[in-house]
């Protein structure tokens, strides 16, 4: 059985060819193996949305399973923003500095309630045969009003993790990468899986 992953980002796909390790039927590749398959546009206005289209576009498209994941940050007093926009908050694509100044720039000022905030991330396993597999994990805790930290990327430096009690940039990678919003939803998507794949090889 095929899957692929919706995604070129390698970090993302490793974490995924570790969890599907333990599934031999399965055999793994990812769009970076598929330079034909057109880009799938997000147009959706909420993470599954955008998650949903990625994977149910290229599972109907190849015929096989597809996974794809749409995560991002949510600061709740500020209507949810960046939210499903985390990548381009600031215009500018990829552009992790521009997007933490925004953010900054947006909570200056608020009280430490009005700071509060949580990364979603949010998994969509597609197949033509059967419903989608959608999962979410979450992790939380509040927007620093200064970069600490130097490892991760994104808004890790600004993230102040309720669980570890530091910034997503002051902690290991290993250590992030068993607590993290990803992290959370591929534990749940494991719980389920199984179950899922059973109803693919139904007659």
């Amino acid at each position: 059985m095929k899957l692929i992953i919706a995604s070129h980002n390698t970090g993302k796909i490793k974490e995924f060819q570790a969890l599907f390790s333990q599934f031999p039927q399965i055999e793994l590749t990812s769009l970076i193996d598929y330079p034909e398959i057109a880009e799938v546009e997000e147009t959706g206005m909420t993470f599954e949305e955008n998650a949903r289209l990625k994977a149910e576009t290229i599972a109907q498209q190849m015929n096989c399973l597809a996974l794809s994941d749409d995560s991002g940050l949510v600061v709740p007093s500020l209507n949810g923003e960046p939210g499903v926009y985390s990548a381009r908050y600031a215009g500018l694509e990829k552009n992790d500095q521009a997007n933490i100044d925004k953010l900054l720039a947006n909570l200056e000022g608020k009280s430490a309630q009005e700071r509060k905030a949580y990364f979603v991330s949010c998994l969509v396993l597609s197949h033509p045969k059967v419903d989608s597999l959608v999962v979410e994990g979450r992790a939380y805790g509040h927007i620093l009003p200064q970069v600490t930290g130097d490892q991760g990327f994104g808004y890790d430096p600004v993230f102040f993790s309720d669980e570890e009690q530091a910034s997503f940039a002051e902690i290991p990678l290993e250590r992030k990468n068993q607590i993290s919003h990803r992290a959370k939803a591929l534990a749940k998507l494991l719980e389920v899986l199984p179950d899922w794949l059973e109803e693919i090889d139904e007659p």
